[in-house]
């Protein structure tokens, strides 16, 4: 079946500055994933749509800015109840005269937020996995959900499971571990669905997105695809990875994108960087350089008090948001304040591990002899870089490289353990990470997420519920149980008092002091939650 290419994308113009970047197409050819009908309507409804912050300009410039709603993602997922030309027109005509009340003629001209009546109540009475069970009819959301041309859902062929809370599509990286629990569940036709929409989004747009948002097209997430397929073939059969090979390739294409220009005179294109030596490792990089539409306030704030070049902050801002981590002061150069991020600076140990793990299941997996043979090179080269550029023997840790100054970050953080999760290590190194892991990131509720309490949320006392399970798994393939048995009863322990204190499951836990909610990042805790009853249910069932 040939590749269907979604009419919309040619028209969708990020403007960075003075130039105009639109975002490719996937070179490979599609699997057959969703019937025709449901992938046709889903590609109908997505043409022409722009994200909200060049739709309505002026307009959402002052809802934002003004704080008409105290969490920015609020106006940028509401529902235009009129065309984008009826509203900027009623707004230029409106917004001049006595008495003009901004919060009022938004509310009049924008509805709130999608969300689906489901008649649920968390009252305490179902235990923890029965309420997890429960929930996961109730954060589904239906093919083809649409919010009209001037919204910024993209509709999606097949349901899909959303976090909760603030997050009302779906993620690409929380989707794993969501898929997790899915899979734990013996839920198998909602594993395929959702794995089919990923596949449908790398056809159509070039990359998974961060999530179905019109705002999220600019970048992507860290890429856990390889991981879905992995899942889908444990409960399927092995054929699920050539039925998925083009969108693994796809994949791969546009992390590699920009690796035949780098050079010694242009050591970073996209995504992907070249050390001293030749070596190609990669980044996080996003397309885009202005603020993000859904934290505009937030990101001019963090620009202003930079007093750097404006459009360079927005992408290493933008950066640190494809990285899941947004933010930790991993990415910021003083170590403590955001006006210093750096993300596109860095070449970190998890996505280069990811990118690894990518390349040995194509070289596994691929039906033609010469691909297997390179993606086996390709993956090789990865984990001799990985180790060679990326492993610290003073402190016997994974570490962020700046590749600029080819200088250790000296910021350690639970991205170390990737190499282990990936399996892609020595049984010496193994040892070491777990060493650093039982002395130093093991706390009371978990392991905290890195060691330095920055008020920044990827960053202690928090710890949260995909890095629990990857540092758990990592320390398993190496049969370092004892510490991971540790953390995973730690971990379930601190989730159950949670959930018997306020019957909620939720995005982010308090590791350090197990009395106190979890903090930082700019919106409150939020509850639901995809990954944390993901990685519950399968660390409680499938351990």
């Amino acid at each position: 079946m040939q590749r269907i290419l979604l009419p919309f994308l040619p028209f969708i113009i990020f403007i960075t500055g003075c130039q105009e970047t639109s975002v490719p197409p996937a070179s490979a050819t599609a699997a057959p994933i969703a019937t025709e009908a449901r992938k046709s309507d889903a590609q109908a409804a997505t043409k022409n749509r722009q994200p909200p912050d060049l739709l309505f300009g002026e307009l959402f410039r002052r809802v934002q800015m003004e704080r008409i709603f105290a969490d920015g993602k609020t106006f940028v997922d509401m529902v235009p109840r009129a065309s984008v030309s009826e509203i900027m027109s009623a707004y230029d005509a409106e917004k001049g005269k006595p008495g003009f009340n901004l919060k009022a003629f938004t509310e009049k001209y924008f509805a709130p937020p999608m969300a689906p009546e489901s008649g649920w109540s968390s009252d305490g009475s179902r235990s923890i996995t029965e309420h997890i069970n429960a929930l996961w009819p109730v954060l589904t959301r239906k093919a083809g959900a649409d919010e009209g041309a001037a919204g910024s859902l993209i509709p999606l062929p097949n349901d899909y499971v959303v976090p909760g809370g603030r997050f009302r599509e779906v993620y690409y990286w929380d989707s794993y571990f969501t898929l997790l629990g899915l899979q734990t569940a013996g839920k198998g036709e909602l594993v395929r669905d959702m794995v089919e929409n990923f596949a449908y989004l790398m056809d159509e747009v070039g990359h998974i997105p961060n999530g179905n948002r019109t705002y999220y097209l600019t970048r992507s997430q860290p890429p856990f695809f390889a991981f879905m397929v992995e899942v889908l073939a444990q409960m399927e059969g092995p054929e699920v990875y050539r039925e998925f090979m083009p969108q693994l390739l796809g994949e791969h294409a546009f992390w590699m994108n920009g690796e035949s220009e780098v050079s010694a005179e242009t050591p970073a294109v996209d995504h992907v960087v070249r050390i001293e030596d030749g070596t190609l490792l990669n980044r996080y990089y996003d397309a885009g350089d202005r603020p993000r539409a859904e934290s505009y306030r937030e990101d001019v704030l963090a620009i202003r008090e930079s007093g750097r070049d404006s459009q360079t902050v927005a992408r290493h801002l933008r950066s640190g948001a494809e990285s899941g981590w947004d933010y930790s002061a991993r990415w910021f150069a003083d170590g403590k304040n955001i006006s210093s991020i750096v993300t596109t600076d860095i070449v970190p140990p998890d996505l280069n591990s990811l990118l690894w793990k990518l390349e040995a299941m194509i070289a596994a997996h691929h039906p033609e002899d010469g691909k297997r043979r390179q993606f086996q090179d390709r993956a090789a080269k990865r984990g001799e870089a990985i180790d060679k550029y990326l492993y610290d023997e003073t402190t016997h840790f994974y570490q962020d490289l700046n590749w600029t100054t080819g200088k250790f970050t000296d910021y350690l953080t639970l991205a170390g353990v990737y190499p282990l999760f990936v399996k892609m290590v020595d049984n010496r190194h193994a040892a070491d990470v777990g060493e650093v892991i039982a002395a130093k990131f093991l706390a009371p509720g978990g392991v905290r997420t890195s060691l330095t309490e920055t008020g920044q949320q990827w960053d202690a006392p928090n710890g949260w519920p995909p890095l629990q399970w990857m540092t758990c798994q990592g320390l398993k393939n190496y049969n370092e149980n004892s510490v991971a048995n540790q953390i995973r009863d730690r971990w379930m322990d601190n989730n159950e008092r949670v959930y018997a204190n306020v019957n909620k499951m939720v995005e982010k836990y308090n590791v350090e002091d197990i009395s106190l909610e979890a903090g930082g990042g700019e919106y409150p805790v939020q509850d639901g939650f995809g990954w944390s009853n993901g990685v519950y249910l399968a660390m409680r069932q499938g351990w």
